[in-house]
């Protein structure tokens, strides 16, 4: 998912490059030079999203899915409350053989709370309460 994300990024800033050279060598004037600066502007942009896609990628490039603990690290599946959880980088909820999965950041306040702790460990945030059931 991450990987498609960074190849999508590349691919729309290679074509935002390609049609500011094509859109140089037309007209000149002030359209012209909003054109290229909204471009500019647009490339920045999903240049810093970019860069954050290839930043979790490098997280997940981490991660060694083979490694078991009592404790919760990166890469630990932990099951909270009936719901999946898998603490990495935040991503789109997934679906995995029909078990919906929450990808989170250990930085989040969840994964903050989940971090260090083993199954049995119980913890409130906003007025929620959570139980951890199980570690993988």
């Amino acid at each position: 998912m991450v990987q498609d994300r960074i190849d999508v990024f590349k691919d729309m800033i290679s074509n935002l490059t390609e049609d500011s050279k094509n859109d140089a060598k037309g007209s000149a004037g002030d359209k012209h030079e909003t054109a290229l600066s909204m471009m500019h502007i647009e490339q920045e942009k999903l240049t810093t999203k970019l860069k954050e896609a290839i930043e979790q990628k490098t997280i997940l490039d981490k991660i060694d899915p083979l490694k078991t603990t009592e404790n919760i690290v990166l890469g630990s599946l932990v099951k909270a409350n009936g719901i999946y959880l898998y603490v990495s980088v935040a991503l789109p909820k997934i679906t995995i053989d029909g078990i919906n999965v929450i990808a989170l950041s250990p930085q989040s306040p969840l994964g903050n709370h989940l971090m260090g702790n083993k199954a049995g460990f119980q913890f409130e945030i906003n007025k929620t309460h959570y139980t951890i059931e199980s570690v993988e």
